[in-house]
């Protein structure tokens, strides 16, 4: 491709071939060291945002980058969906509207439909308590700004 340039060669190959010496060509070679490591670290930022390009924030694209980057032996991470659970009204009789409740669970405040989390994400207690803020940080990457998440240990 284009962007793979072999800096030793091209400073033998633009030398005027009777200037061709090993010391005169170990001289330029020298003279281009800076730039054939700026060129490398190019290259590993040209991967990266490869890398970045081509994940999105769709479960599987998350799930597959939370695993490669923090639990890269075991790829134990998953994500769910959040729970949505419907809120459950008592009525006055003037409401004319059933009174009966039947059996009810208790649920925290961001259970419920349009108030709690779009989707969980379990992850093992050894990567909570050591990368808890790069599994942070991974997460709002990725994911779609509208969503909003929850850690939980597996």
């Amino acid at each position: 491709m284009w962007y793979d340039i072999d800096y030793k060669k091209l400073a033998v190959l633009l030398l005027p071939t009777f200037l061709r010496k090993p010391v005169l060509t170990a001289y330029l070679q020298a003279l281009l060291v800076p730039i054939s490591q700026l060129h490398y670290t190019w290259l590993q930022k040209r991967l990266d945002d490869w890398y970045v390009l081509n994940h999105t924030g769709k479960v599987f694209s998350l799930r597959n980058v939370l695993n490669d980057k923090l639990d890269v032996a075991s790829r134990r991470i998953y994500i769910t969906d959040g729970n949505a659970f419907p809120r459950k009204y008592i009525y006055t009789r003037a409401e004319k509207k059933p009174v009966f409740l039947g059996k009810l669970f208790i649920y925290q405040n961001s259970e419920y439909l349009n108030t709690g989390v779009d989707f969980i994400v379990f992850v093992p207690q050894e990567v909570i308590d050591t990368k808890i803020n790069e599994l942070h940080s991974q997460i709002r990457k990725y994911k779609l700004a509208s969503k909003r998440y929850q850690i939980r240990p597996i």
